[in-house]
């Protein structure tokens, strides 16, 4: 059956049963993102509203989602739906940490990390009607944010050569959607070819009384760190949404010869990039800091979104700054 069909169906047979008291839900839609249409988007709106006192409105740009879930706080929203990609969801959780309001998430990007992160189906209908089922079983979860120079993530960050393939793809945004997870593969073998394998950045990282030079530092509040093509990738290790710490691994050097072995360990299901002998992870913490060694800003991303260069990357973990509902 068709998607949009099987929607119709699902929307249809599922907006029957209403719940004995609506909770006022606001949809904040990407209309660009990967996987969203006009008619995909009306026809989650009409199932949801079938158990929820719903609103709807689409981003504009940057930070929108962020201002109008601030907005949501503020009104008493009971509970804000992110339709898009992990870069929605980042920018409505910056604006519901430490309020009220419950933030849930419908998957609507290339990856959807946090989505599958919390069990939420990869499939929109699918997800729908888990959020429909919701309305009758409400159970908020605090989960943890991380912070890095102010700006909260809900499940990883990059300092160094991983932003800086973010970066690139988020300047093809046409090539992110068509070829999805294959162009960032693209666009990190390019980014190490001509800004890491010679004279890269240098980052010193200093946690847990240690200090670590490096060309990448990554910061995890949960696991995995990514996925590709709907598999899991493990950096960081012994790590929970919900455990109040930070976790994360320095990448010391991106030789020829390192970056490889590094990559077959991130695809393996036995070995474990933790234990490269390039690779210092650590856990267990609350507070870690880079700083570019020369100077020179870096790259830094945030939950798949690059942010801008910065001189100085300071984390820390928000425990329980999140009302998540799934």
């Amino acid at each position: 059956m068709p998607p949009l069909e099987s929607a119709e169906r699902a929307g249809t047979a599922l907006a029957l049963e209403a719940p004995v008291q609506r909770k006022r839900m606001l949809v904040i839609a990407n209309p660009f993102a990967t996987t969203m249409s006009e008619r995909l988007k009306n026809l989650v709106i009409y199932a949801l509203q079938g158990r929820y006192d719903v609103h709807a409105v689409d981003t504009e740009g940057r930070d929108h989602a962020t201002q109008l879930c601030r907005e949501a706080a503020a009104e008493g929203y009971d509970v804000v739906v992110a339709f898009g990609g992990d870069g929605t969801v980042n920018e409505a959780a910056n604006g519901l940490a430490n309020t009220g309001t419950a933030l849930t998430a419908l998957p609507g990007g290339a990856t959807n990390v946090y989505c599958r992160m919390l069990g939420i189906p990869p499939d929109v209908v699918d997800a729908t009607e888990q959020l429909l089922r919701a309305a009758d079983d409400w159970r908020p979860r605090r989960l943890d944010l991380g912070s890095v120079n102010g700006r909260h993530f809900v499940f990883s960050s990059g300092y160094g050569l991983d932003a800086a393939v973010v970066h690139r793809v988020d300047t093809h945004p046409e090539l992110k959607a068509k070829l999805r997870h294959w162009y960032f593969a693209y666009a990190g073998l390019t980014t190490f070819a001509r800004e890491y394998a010679v004279h890269p950045p240098q980052i010193d990282t200093e946690v847990g009384g240690k200090t670590v030079r490096g060309v990448t530092a990554l910061v995890q509040v949960g696991d995995p760190y990514t996925y590709f093509a709907g598999r899991p990738l493990h950096i960081a290790q012994d790590i929970a949404l919900d455990d109040g710490k930070i976790a994360g691994a320095v990448l010391e050097r991106a030789a020829p010869l390192d970056v490889p072995t590094v990559m077959a360990r991130l695809f393996s299901k036995r070995l474990k990039v933790a234990r490269h002998r390039r690779v210092f992870a650590w856990n267990g913490q609350t507070a870690a800091r880079s700083v570019s060694a020369d100077g020179r800003p870096v790259p830094l991303q945030v939950d798949g979104d690059y942010i801008g260069d910065a001189v100085e990357a300071r984390y820390e973990v928000l425990p329980g700054a999140l009302t998540f509902v799934c």
